[in-house]
């Protein structure tokens, strides 16, 4: 790596899923699984609720819990990343205030 640029990027974006596979084992795999489950029992009805609230196809819910889920924790995220079907209400909610306002919330 001679390119000054790509030596900083890579001080500071290490992918966390490299790093937690360090030492995992069956233990802890077992445990993320329960967590998964558990997980997804509350998020995929959640996101399908959150679909039909906002007019879009139950199926738009799912795809929009599952991609974000997939997708963040190889990546890392971080302690303010919103990664499953609560960032939808984000959207629901203003939509909301923006037509009705605040008094009726």
């Amino acid at each position: 790596m001679n390119n000054p640029l790509l030596v900083k990027f890579s001080q500071y974006f290490r992918p966390r899923l490299i790093e937690s596979l360090r030492g995992y084992n069956k233990s802890r795999f077992s445990t993320d699984v329960t967590a998964g489950i558990t997980v997804g029992v509350i998020a995929l009805p959640l996101a399908i609720a959150f679909a039909i609230a906002s007019g879009a196809k139950p199926e738009a819910g799912i795809f929009t819990a599952i991609m974000p889920a997939s997708s963040s924790p190889p990546l890392g995220g971080s302690r303010v990343q919103i990664g499953g079907p609560t960032g939808a209400f984000i959207v629901i909610v203003y939509g909301i205030i923006a037509q009705y306002g605040y008094a009726t919330c």
